[in-house]
């Protein structure tokens, strides 16, 4: 997956990225005379001497970047990185696309603005170089490595005075757990596998998503020790429901099994995916044949999760985006949505699951609420919950403080985690009085908000004045769309329990009944004719 070692470099580790903590990072300790790609460079109208391009001594701006957008266009139709060079060859920027063509040469036609920072290097660059990559997640990880040793100087630059984002593996730990974090050598890591510096913290995120799917690690901070009676009363998060963790927070996947998954997702970082699908298939057909069907069935699955990485997630018939069009009135990203949402309310992680309530009666009459989830700023209908409000009529106040101690009383307990953030449909009170059930729980959630109706405010507790956002503002989108199910599925609630409080059953019934006789009826004229 990663290109071969400069032959003046030492060897490196046979697991290229990963470095155990306490040891010393490789580093770049010859910036630039890394010359990777070299043999995969395709040049159009361009000599190559030593791995550096002749360049004509009378070359103008323009018509370097003309030669150089020629020769991006006639780079092959996959992911890869690239690294751009000066006229000594040394690599002044390094970058990953999902197209190489697309992205290469967005950087030489004439209308490119790169900003502040990057549009210089334009001055600079007269060559590039390439690295095909199976998938985008090979390039992220590629483009990590190449940062890391080269340390070219416009990398440097987009990150001022930001560190740069690593993923750690806590190997220590009974059932380790993959996290993001931008200080490697804090002592929770110690003893683990650290990958990176990778430059894109989102690109980071958004693969760790996609492979969490395949070998199901955890994320969460909580301390798994095996052997703990406690683990078998505690209640996953969500991600156990979706099928993305193995929730061995709950006992529910053995010490040896859970680090087997661990052990294959390492593997998988450090080498080529082809590789890696013919180590599985053949530990598959092993299992098989020892009659271990249910190891095999897991092998299975993980190989055709990791097959389908590279498809995109596209709005459709596609069962990864489970699109319900009355959750999600708005055509934007929804994922966009929720990073939108966790860059106003100031979180450092993302927002993947997001809780909403709403209260419905009519003058005080069956009285209800509703509970909806959305993960990933999509429905998630298995989270969805209704609740017949019992302890108060017409007060709206009491009767939110009712349904959030009902919902989050094992969470309070610590036998459950919260959701990332919790949002209240209604003003200020309506937010108070959420905070004031949650005053009286033990363990207190991340992030509660409330969104209020007609001028679309949100209240963040701590926060002296409403944020006001703009109508088209992805995060704003996202809130209204789980507020407005949350007030949908509340309604139907309602009147579901007015029907049948009016009728003695619900209208569905009565229609039900009242086809049967027609049907009866119709039966017994043809038996009399």
């Amino acid at each position: 997956m990663f290109p071969p070692p400069d032959p003046t470099e030492p060897p490196e580790s046979p697991n290229p990225g990963a470095f155990n903590t306490g040891a010393s990072n490789p580093g770049a300790s010859n910036p630039g005379a890394f010359n990777p790609g070299a043999s995969n460079t395709n040049d159009a109208g361009a000599e190559r001497t030593g791995g550096e391009a002749t360049i004509p001594a009378d070359e103008s701006r323009t018509e370097r970047l003309a030669r150089l957008l020629r020769k991006a266009r006639m780079l092959p139709d996959v992911p890869g990185v690239y690294l751009m060079k000066d006229s000594a060859g040394t690599v002044l920027y390094v970058g990953k696309a999902s197209m190489l063509p697309n992205r290469v040469s967005s950087y030489f036609i004439p209308s490119a603005d790169l900003g502040g920072r990057k549009q210089p290097m334009l001055d600079e660059v007269v060559d590039f170089d390439f690295i095909a990559c199976e998938g985008e997640w090979e390039a992220l990880l590629m483009e990590a490595r190449l940062v890391k040793d080269i340390h070219p100087p416009y990398n440097d630059r987009l990150q001022d005075d930001k560190t740069f984002p690593y993923l750690a593996v806590t190997m220590r730990d009974d059932f380790p757990g993959v996290y993001i974090t931008r200080n490697p050598a804090d002592e929770r890591f110690k003893g683990g596998r650290i990958y990176g510096p990778f430059v894109s913290v989102g690109a980071l995120r958004h693969a760790m998503q996609l492979l969490q799917r395949v070998f199901k690690y955890r994320t969460c901070e909580l301390e798994i020790i095996d052997g703990d009676p406690k683990n078998a009363r505690f209640r996953p998060c969500l991600l156990a429901a979706i099928n993305q963790c193995t929730a061995p927070c709950a006992a529910r996947i053995s010490k040896d099994a859970y680090r087997a998954d661990v052990d294959r997702f390492i593997r998988f970082l450090g080498s080529k995916r082809s590789a890696m699908l013919r180590e599985m298939r053949e530990e598959m057909e092993s299992a098989s044949a020892r009659l271990d069907f249910e190891r095999a069935a897991v092998l299975r699955d993980q190989i055709k999760a990791i097959e389908k990485l590279d498809e995109r997630e596209t709005r459709g018939d596609d069962a990864e985006y489970d699109w319900q069009p009355e959750a999600t009135g708005f055509v934007q990203d929804p994922v966009a949505g929720a990073r939108s949402l966790a860059r106003v309310l100031g979180a450092d992680e993302p927002i993947r699951c997001l809780e909403a309530f709403d209260i419905a009666h009519l003058a005080g009459g069956e009285t209800v609420a509703s509970k909806v989830c959305f993960i990933d700023g999509k429905p998630f209908k298995e989270g969805y919950r209704r609740y017949k409000i019992q302890t108060v009529s017409n007060d709206d106040f009491k009767a939110m403080r009712e349904v959030i101690s009902r919902r989050f009383r094992e969470a309070g307990e610590g036998v459950e985690l919260y959701p990332d953030l919790i949002l209240i449909d209604g003003g200020i009170g309506q937010l108070n009085a959420a905070l004031e059930a949650f005053a009286q729980l033990r363990v207190q959630p991340p992030r509660v908000i409330s969104l209020s109706k007609k001028e679309e405010l949100l209240h963040v507790p701590g926060v002296a004045e409403p944020i006001r956002l703009g109508r088209e503002h992805l995060g704003l989108k996202l809130c209204q769309a789980i507020r407005d199910e949350a007030h949908r599925f509340a309604q139907h609630y309602h009147h579901l329990l007015r029907e049948k409080s009016l009728m003695g059953e619900t209208a569905r019934q009565v229609r039900k009944k009242r086809a049967i006789k027609k049907l009866q009826d119709e039966k017994d004229a043809g038996g009399d004719a």
